[in-house]
Order: structure tokens, then C-alpha cells, then sequence
């Protein structure tokens, strides 16, 4: 296949981008902003160019699809196309197989992402004013206490425990065992950030996640959303804290997590929420929020504030940016909790440390070789623990030929299904705290299983990229109205599950699609009843993020409408994923789990498995306290353990 930088690729990209945002003649009377948002398109803000380097650092799945859709439009003579003929070559290509569809994709949101995101050497994009988007707020650094200390190794490190990740489980651990008196040494692939980075945009704050935020499953038929930075997601999550369901600990305790479901559990549990200060005090709703609740009112479900590891003092006016890190230190992650705890009691922290593998001799584990500015860094443990997150922990496990058959497999991703309204008067949704109510009342409507409804911001770049094109005047029309959106999101408790395998650099890839018929029902209930949710809040006018243009308008027939909704096929369906699960999942079978009960790999004595991946099924909410909590019972495991010098 040919690359980007292929003469005739090369054109083809720069066409592609073209079509997508071209030059449009400006509206009679536009001032210069307005005039430049329509003339000015892709090639005249060498949008193609950027998008032509960036296509280099993509995951392999996306090059491969990339090169895919410019080998197969260059064949068309794609370049030559009139700019009608464009938009229908490119409708066809989407429509013949998954790959070019993931490359259509890919390619359109670079190109609008670019659009919206970039920012000058002043933090701000000239398109921002004339789409009614402000930006984050200039802020100082909050009053927070001084850098968490980071580490300068040599060639070689030795410990009583490596920490593979420094995320909601890995940090937990780490604490415990520095606590306990082991020497531990932190490796983070991530770097040090924190509130004297933090410039709360967008575009900048693709470094602290997981490929850059652009990974997919390899048909792309989910996104995945994941941190990569000191401190994990914790550091760009929405704060959410939820209790793990009754009967998720019950059906745990049968797979082999004994006493997961009596007072134990409730001990660690409460151990996290106070260490995070979890409260609903500081818990206010903006104005998508409150629409949001309309909307479930009218409809008889009900709702009830999300408990937030906020600090009381919390501004809720400058929440909206949270996703890009919190510059007012209010959010209590564990780079300003379990971490310090453990640096305190003398764990190292090594960031920017890729593991290769763990090493192990006899069946025991000796330690981790990783690479660090194009170094070979050795690490020497008798006891480590894998805590990269439910993307990157299998891989650990699968380079280093551990972990038995079921490393990678029962991948769950929490499906969330995003539903927006477009509303009479601004919503801003960007403004205030991204989710602070929550309704149970769906969790059960399908086969006994469900989602949970919850508001979440609205990431310009984003819905510029992911929303359907169906044309590049009506394109930009539609973000004209971006402070008029709500936006809102089924988060689906998986029925089936995916898989988490190495893709021929080595690296973690994603098989996963929605062809489980619960998850299909689900998926198609969530669409329809945030879509009856948001006209009975007065939105004019309603889309998804289906491939197809999913829309209804006030004044079109509703109930044909959500028929639309119920009866779109599984591929025409696009998930986002923030939380990943189970693919290291504990339990009593080596045949279909990974670890024991505890977290101790079945096959390796001294491998711990401590975050995300140990879930052995989705929690069905918000699962950062279940992971903290599951965590700190195997912290307690593996100090009970003989696996760590007394």
C-alpha cells in the first residue's frame, strides 16, 4: 500500500482533506472571521500537511486503513473529481468495507479536528469566536503542593516491587507496598503532568492519553479513550465515584473472588472514598446537565447527584476543561493521593519507561525489561505487579509469553452511545462540571442488563470529527450551532466482550464489534430513549454519531424518527469507550481467567494483576473505585503473600 508521502497519495490526501472542508463562498455581510471560516478551508490552512505528518504516529490498524482508502481513491482519479463527485466517491468507499470506512473516518477527523483544535502560538484557533467556543479560561496553577518527585535511572534498577503504571490500581499498590516497607520502583510509560502544565487544550492534552486519544478497534467500530500520563486516568477523568453493584460483587464471589461480596469489600472500598474525599457537596448542575434531567423527568425516570472526588472548594465554572487535566488542583487523583503516599514512604517513579516484557525464570518472576529514551533500562523484582490499564496490561503479558490462554480475551468497554440535542437557547455545554447526575432507571431494560444516563462536555474537536457528513455546507453550518448542543450518553453494561491482541509492531490492538445481540439491543434502546429524552426537553433538533446521518428536525415525524434508531444495523453504529476491563480478568479457572482470586497470575509466581484488567466483567458504573478497591485488597493479598522479601 502506499504511504502519505507518495506523490500520488500524497495528492489524494490533499484532495480528501479538500472535500471535506473546502473553500465555500462566506455568507452576504460575514465580517472577516465569519468570511475566512467559510473561504479558508483545508488547503489554505495546510490542514493536509499536518494531517499528512500525523498520519505517521497513528496505530498500525489506522495507517494500514489510511493507506487503504488513498490506494483505492487514487485508482478512481479521486483528485480530478469535481467536488460533488468527492463526497460521492467517498460515500461509496465508506460502504464497501470496514477498513476504508475506519480511513474515511480517521482522515475526516484530522481534518475538522485540525479545523477546530489547533491552536497559534497564543493558545487560541481564529474558528473559535465564529463557532461560539471560548476556549479554557486563562487560570493560574492552583494552590496545590509542590511536583511529585520522578526518578533519573540508570541502566539498571532493582526493587522488592515494580509497579507497572502509576493509574487508579497500579498507584494503590504501589502505596501499600512502599507503606509496608518494600523498596518499590513505579515505571510509567506516560510523563510527569500536572497543574503547572495543564493548559486545559484540547489539542495539547492528547499527550497525556493513550495514542494520542486515536485508538480503534480495528473495524472502528469503537473509540477508545484511555490515559497515558503520571497518574493514568485519574488525572483526565470526568470524577466520577459509583459503589460496585451488590449484584456484580455476588456474581464476582462466585467466579472465585471470595468474601468480594461481604464487609472486606466495604472495607477497602471505604478506605478509597475517603482517601479521594469522595462528596456530593461539591456537586452542581450547568445548564446540559439540568436539560438532561428535563428530559428524564418527562419521561418518569429518575436521578441523583454523582459523587465526585472534588475538593469542597471546587469551581464548577472552570470544569469544563477537566478532561485536559484540572489546573486548579481540585480534582483529587491519585497524583495528589496514593502516589505522594508512596513517594512519601520512598517508591521511585520512573515516567516515560515503555516494558517491553516481564522477565521470569522457573515459573517466578525477576523483574521487567523496558526502554526509555531509546535505552534499555532493567529492572530487578521479585514481585510485580501490572497495572498499564486494560489496553496495555494484557500486551505486557502477551510480549512476555504469561498469563495463559486468557490474557487479552473478555475485553470489556463500557459501549457508550452519544445521543446530542440541539437546543433554542445556548447551552454551552463545555461550561461547568462535564457530569454531575446520573439515572439507574435503564440499567436493566434489556435481557437484565442496561445503561446508566449521564451528561458528559462537549469536545469541539470531537463533534467536528465524528459527527456525519453530509456535506461540506451543511458541515459547517451544524458548528455554527456548537453552544447550542446537548450532549448527553447511554453508558452500556457489555453483555459480549472483545479482545486485546498484538498487532505486527508488537503493540496492543483491539479486536471489537457489536455482535452480540444484547449489546445490539442495548445500543439501539440507549439511542432511542436519549433521543425521546432530549425532544421532551425542547431540542429542536437531534443526531448521533451513526454513520449515516441519524437527524430529526422539529416538524418531521418523531416516531419514524426513532424507528431509524431502533432498527440501524450493528455497523452503522459507532461506540466510545473510557473505561476498559476483564481482559486480565481474576478468577478460580486458569482456562478462562488470568489471575486467582487475589490477583496473582495462575501461571507466575510474583505477577500481580492490579488495575482495570483484573474486572471479571464490566461493573456496569463508572468503575474507578471498584479498581481502586479491588486494588487495595490485592495490595493486602500480595503483602500477605511469600512472593515479596520479608
Amino acid at each position: 500500500m502506499r504511504e502519505p508521502t507518495d506523490p500520488d497519495a500524497a495528492r489524494t490526501l490533499s484532495a480528501v482533506c479538500d472535500a471535506f472542508l473546502p473553500s465555500l463562498p462566506p455568507p452576504e455581510g460575514a465580517d472577516r472571521a465569519l468570511a475566512e471560516f467559510y473561504r479558508d478551508g483545508a488547503l489554505a490552512r495546510g490542514i493536509d500537511e499536518s494531517v499528512r505528518s500525523g498520519v505517521a504516529g497513528l496505530t498500525a490498524n489506522l495507517r494500514d486503513a489510511v493507506a487503504a482508502v488513498l490506494e483505492y481513491l487514487a485508482a478512481q482519479g479521486f483528485a480530478d473529481l469535481s467536488a460533488e463527485e468527492r463526497v460521492r466517491v467517498l460515500d461509496e468507499a465508506a460502504e464497501l468495507n470496514p477498513v476504508l470506512r475506519l480511513g474515511i473516518r480517521q482522515l475526516r477527523a484530522m481534518t475538522f479536528g485540525a479545523f477546530v483544535g489547533a491552536v497559534d502560538e497564543t493558545g487560541r484557533n481564529p474558528v473559535w469566536p465564529v463557532v461560539g467556543y471560548p476556549g479554557p479560561p486563562a487560570l493560574a496553577a492552583g494552590d496545590v503542593p509542590g511536583r511529585i518527585a520522578v526518578t533519573e535511572p540508570g541502566d539498571v534498577v532493582s526493587a522488592d516491587v515494580c509497579v507497572i503504571g502509576s493509574g487508579a490500581g497500579g498507584a494503590v499498590i504501589a502505596a501499600r507496598a512502599a507503606e509496608a516497607g518494600h523498596s518499590v520502583v513505579i515505571v510509567e510509560a506516560g510523563q510527569r503532568r500536572d497543574e503547572s502544565d495543564f493548559d486545559q487544550i484540547d489539542a495539547h492534552a492528547g499527550e497525556m492519553f493513550l495514542r494520542g486519544g486515536a485508538l480503534y478497534s480495528d473495524t472502528g467500530s469503537v473509540g477508545v479513550l484511555a490515559g497515558s500520563v503520571l497518574g493514568g486516568g485519574t488525572l483526565i477523568n470526568s470524577m466520577v465515584c459509583l459503589r460496585t453493584p451488590g449484584e456484580i460483587r455476588e456474581l464476582w464471589a462466585a467466579e472465585g473472588l471470595s468474601g468480594v461480596d461481604g464487609p472486606e469489600f466495604d472495607k477497602y472500598t471505604d478506605l478509597v472514598w475517603e482517601r479521594l474525599g469522595v462528596n456530593t457537596d461539591a456537586t452542581t448542575y450547568n445548564a446540559n446537565t439540568r436539560a438532561m434531567i428535563t428530559g428524564l423527568a418527562a419521561h418518569g425516570y429518575a436521578h441523583e447527584p454523582l459523587p465526585r472526588n472534588a475538593k469542597l472548594d471546587d469551581e464548577a465554572e472552570y470544569c469544563g476543561f477537566c478532561n485536559a487535566g484540572c489546573r486548579r488542583g481540585s480534582k483529587a487523583s491519585v497524583l495528589h493521593t496514593y502516589l505522594r503516599d508512596a513517594v512519601a514512604a520512598g517508591a521511585r517513579i520512573i515516567t516515560g519507561c515503555t516494558v517491553e516484557r516481564i522477565t521470569t525464570t522457573g515459573g517466578r518472576a525477576t523483574g521487567v525489561i523496558a526502554t526509555r529514551d531509546g535505552k534499555r533500562l532493567s529492572v530487578g523484582a521479585p514481585t510485580v505487579v501490572v497495572a498499564a490499564g486494560g489496553v496495555e496490561s494484557p500486551a505486557v503479558l502477551l510480549r512476555s509469553g504469561i498469563g495463559g490462554p486468557a490474557a487479552g480475551k473478555n475485553l470489556r468497554l463500557h459501549p457508550a452511545w452519544i445521543v446530542t440535542g440541539v437546543y433554542d437557547q445556548p447551552v454551552e455545554a463545555w461550561s461547568g462540571q462535564i457530569q454531575s447526575a446520573v439515572s439507574f432507571d435503564l440499567t436493566r431494560c434489556e435481557n437484565g442488563t442496561g445503561f446508566l444516563v449521564e451528561s458528559l462536555t462537549l469536545n469541539p474537536l470531537t463533534w467536528a470529527g465524528q459527527t456525519p457528513f453530509t456535506g461540506a455546507a451543511r458541515h459547517r453550518e451544524m458548528l455554527r450551532n456548537l453552544p447550542y448542543f446537548a450532549t448527553w450518553h447511554g453508558v452500556a453494561h457489555d453483555h459480549g466482550s472483545g479482545e486485546v491482541y498484538l498487532d505486527r509492531e508488537g503493540r496492543a490492538a483491539i479486536r471489537w464489534d457489536l455482535d452480540d445481540e444484547t449489546d445490539l439491543r442495548v445500543a439501539r434502546r440507549a439511542h432511542t430513549e436519549l433521543a425521546r429524552m432530549h425532544r421532551a426537553a425542547g431540542a429542536r433538533e437531534i443526531f448521533t454519531f451513526h454513520w449515516s446521518d441519524h437527524r430529526w428536525r422539529r416538524g418531521e415525524d418523531f416516531e419514524d424518527y426513532l424507528a431509524s434508531l431502533a432498527t440501524a444495523p450493528a455497523a452503522e453504529h459507532t461506540a466510545f469507550s473510557a473505561h476498559q476491563m476483564g481482559s486480565c480478568r481474576l478468577g478460580a479457572d486458569p482456562a478462562t481467567s488470568v489471575a486467582d482470586g487475589r490477583g496473582q497470575l495462575h501461571d507466575t509466581a510474583g505477577v500481580w494483576i492490579g488495575d482495570a484488567s483484573a474486572l471479571p466483567t464490566a461493573p456496569g458504573v463508572n468503575p474507578m473505585i471498584t479498581i481502586m478497591a479491588l486494588a487495595e485488597r490485592t495490595a493486602a493479598a500480595l503483602l500477605a503473600s511469600r512472593t515479596v522479601p520479608a
